[in-house]
Order: C-alpha cells, then sequence, then structure tokens
C-alpha cells in the first residue's frame, strides 16, 4: 500500500507555509497507517527484520516540491528516532523508515513544481530589469514576461529533475525500491536509472502512446551497425521517421494516411514470429529479436468454445496452435483507428508493453556486468539516435483528436435527426 502525501496539485509556486504544511500532513498520515499496520504487532518481528524490512508492504510518496532542502528535511524526519508517545505507539519501529518498504516519486507535480519555480524566477529577473532600467518599450507598456501553462511543465532541466530526486534519497538506505510514475519518455527513464538509481517505473508512457494511436518501435542498447542496417526490412518494413534534427521517431503514427497502404508489421525493430520461424527454417541468420505479443506473433488457440452444432461446422480443429499466424499489419490498425474499433488499442497496447519490456531487459542486460561507463555510453547513444521532443506524439494528438471530432459530428448529425423524427410523430399524434 501507498501511504496518503499531501502534494499540492494547485498552480505553484508555493509559499513556504504551504509547503511546511505539507511536510507535517505527509509525516503525520504515516504516522497513522504504521500505526495500524498489522504486520507491525507481530510478535515475530524482531530487529534483524526490521533492518532487512522482510514485514512491511508500505510505500511512501516523497514530498517536498522542488525545494531541495524541503525534501530533505522531510527525508530526514523518516530517519530520525521516534520518541514519546510515537515512540509507544509504533514499537517496535525505532524509526518510519523501518515502516518503510520504498520511495515512491510522482513526476507530474515535481515537472508543475519546477516549471512554475523557472517560470517565477523569470518573472522576478525581469521585474529587476525593470526597476533598473526603467525603459518603456513602445507605446509606454513595460515588456513582462507571462508564465507559461501547466503543459510546458513537461519541458525541465533533467539535471534539476535529478537533483530533487537526490534531495530526497540522500539520508535513505539504498537497498530498498525507488518508484517512480509517469516519465515522460525512456529518454527519462534512462536518465533516472543513470544519475539517479531509480529501480521501477510503471508503464504510463506506454499506454499512452497507444491512446493515441502510436505503435512504439525502438530498442535498447543501441548494437553499432544493426540499429540502422541496410537490407529488405528497409523496404518490406519502413522504419520510424528521421526528422530534421537527425534523430529517429520512437515509432508510428497509425493514424497518419501514410499507413493506409503499409502491409507490414507494426515494428521494424523486432521480427513478427512467423517471420522469425522462416528465417530459422532456411538458416537466415536474425539480427533482431522477435516481439511476442498477440499484434505482432498471433497463434491460433488449441481449442474454441463451441456453443452449437453451427459453431462445429464453422471450426474443423485443423488449426495449429503451435505454429503463428502473420501478424496484425499497420494498415489494419490504421483502418481499426478510423473506424473506432476498441480492438486497434488492446493490439496496440499489447504491442507498446512489449516493446517496453524488451527496453528494460537491454537495460538489465547493460547493467549486469556493473558496467557504468557503457550504460552511461549507451544512454548517450539512445538519445543521440531518438527524438526526445517527442514531435511524433504532438502529431498523433492532433490527429486522434480530428478523427474523434469527426466521430462526434457524425453522432451529433444522427442524434439530430433522431429527435426530428421524434418531433414529427408527437406533432401527428397531437
Amino acid at each position: 500500500m501507498t501511504a496518503l502525501s499531501d502534494v499540492p496539485f494547485t498552480a505553484g509556486p508555493h509559499s513556504q507555509k504551504r509547503t511546511a504544511k505539507s511536510l507535517e500532513r505527509s509525516t503525520a498520515w504515516l504516522n497513522n497507517l504504521l500505526r495500524s499496520t498489522p504486520a507491525r504487532r507481530d510478535s515475530r518481528v524482531t530487529d534483524a527484520v526490521l533492518d532487512e524490512n522482510k514485514f512491511s508492504n508500505v510505500l511512501v510518496h516523497m514530498t517536498g516540491g522542488a525545494i531541495v532542502q524541503a525534501r530533505k528535511v522531510f527525508a530526514d524526519s523518516l530517519m530520525e528516532d521516534l520518541e514519546g508517545i510515537d515512540a509507544d505507539r509504533l514499537a517496535p519501529l525505532r524509526r518510519l523508515d523501518d515502516g518503510i518498504a520504498g520511495y515512491v516519486f510522482d513526476l507530474v507535480p515535481l515537472r508543475s513544481a519546477l516549471s512554475a519555480r523557472s517560470n517565477s524566477n523569470a518573472v522576478e529577473n525581469e521585474e529587476t530589469d525593470i526597476a533598473t532600467t526603467r525603459q518603456p518599450q513602445a507605446h509606454g507598456v513595460l515588456h513582462t514576461v507571462t508564465p507559461t501553462p501547466v503543459e510546458g511543465a513537461l519541458q525541465v532541466d533533467p539535471a534539476a529533475l535529478s537533483e530533487l530526486f537526490r534531495a530526497s534519497l540522500r539520508p535513505l538506505p539504498t537497498h530498498k525500491p525507488r518508484i517512480a510514475n509517469s516519465a515522460r519518455s525512456p529518454h527519462e527513464m534512462l536518465r533516472l536509472i543513470r544519475d539517479v538509481g531509480v529501480d521501477l517505473f510503471d508503464a504510463h508512457w506506454a499506454q499512452r502512446a497507444a491512446d493515441i494511436g502510436v505503435a512504439l518501435d525502438f530498442r535498447f542498447p543501441i548494437v553499432p551497425g544493426l540499429t540502422r542496417p541496410t537490407g529488405e526490412d528497409d523496404t518490406d518494413c519502413p522504419r520510424p521517421k528521421v526528422r530534421d534534427s537527425g534523430n529517429a521517431d520512437l515509432g508510428h503514427n497509425l493514424y497518419s494516411a501514410i499507413y493506409a497502404n503499409d502491409h507490414s508489421r507494426l515494428a521494424s525493430g523486432f521480427l513478427d514470429g512467423q517471420t522469425y520461424e522462416r528465417r530459422a527454417a532456411e538458416g537466415i541468420p536474425n539480427i533482431r529479436p522477435i516481439c511476442p505479443c498477440g499484434a505482432c506473433s498471433p497463434r491460433n488457440p488449441g481449442s474454441h468454445i463451441l456453443h452449437s452444432s453451427v459453431d462445429h461446422m464453422s471450426w474443423d480443429g485443423s488449426t495449429n496452435p503451435d505454429g503463428f499466424e502473420p501478424p496484425f499489419m499497420r494498415s489494419y490498425v490504421h483502418h481499426l483507428l478510423h473506424t473506432h474499433e476498441m480492438s486497434a488499442h488492446t493490439l496496440l497496447v499489447m504491442h507498446n508493453l512489449h516493446v517496453l519490456d524488451a527496453f528494460f531487459a537491454g537495460v538489465r542486460s547493460t547493467l549486469e556486468g556493473n558496467d557504468v561507463e557503457n550504460f552511461s555510453r549507451q544512454v548517450d547513444w539512445f538519445s543521440k539516435l531518438y527524438d526526445e521532443d517527442m514531435v511524433l506524439f504532438d502529431e498523433a494528438k492532433v490527429d486522434w483528436a480530428k478523427v474523434e471530432t469527426a466521430r462526434g459530428k457524425g453522432r451529433l448529425a444522427r442524434e439530430k435527426v433522431k429527435q426530428a423524427e421524434s418531433n414529427s410523430e408527437i406533432s401527428v399524434d397531437v
């Protein structure tokens, strides 16, 4: 379970009083939760068990916003020895951290706080310059800085974000898992692994990509000479678009009209099951891994649920459950997206989660030898190869909105016709 934390979601920057109140409430709520934890009252909870954290299942959100000192204060409060009534109520816990299994960081409010602080500093600097120079602009209006909206919080300084993580983690033990929610991109994940030592991430980013019709197509680690090879796959399975910056997209926007006649598998960086087996049978080396998802490597079930004699006529049991079926094509998923079929998102979610799983498998394999320099080099290569500006996602959101708007217009038109017919029937009856 995750302890409640008082994380301000209102527009920042927040006052010192609001920040202090946030820390006090978060600590008090954690205290109350640990007090009621059944495992704490287990007579078998010894000092050795406390040291190894074998009984705890409580996670805590690390609070403090974008203020380094506030985050450090909260982390220090977890490591302080309990005294007085708290020591009696929470025994045998010696510190709050004894009852904590891991630390959670929510990146959404962190980005908002960093963006608000950055905008506030920009406004203060501008006001200082104005007060010093007092030079009016055209039409006698002094130039001012308008803060960017909260959406701009997505673009934050990676170094500042990492420093906030480190401020929270420095006083804490290193053996407990560190969890980050709502990472914006694989680039951000890699930096947090390299610079902070984050252990776990959620799949929010990959699922969001499926929502807007993006089929992910990227790999880690980067293999020189194989990441952008030439050969049959360049024509049989087009690769993600390369932007003017020289960075490739992280996938394909299947809402786009260019995929209407693209009859290739979803990802060029992976082989579908059928192609993988065919190449293996022909003795062709497979330089790409297989994507085992239900969209790229579908299989027929060994048996079907037969409800009637008609179902027996439609299935004779001749399918081979051990073999792969042809993969779902980009053109087919493009069609499903434009006809509002839910199966489109099902196929994309299955695929994107497997790509993300392969990404984390690559991270683990790179870190296995504890070769920090190699991992850091791979992170740099990944950043140079793939587009972190996420232009693909911006385009996909626009195309997704257009399809949703068209759907809404059609639905409203049908409802108006139905309403008009209903009104005419009422008039006739009267």
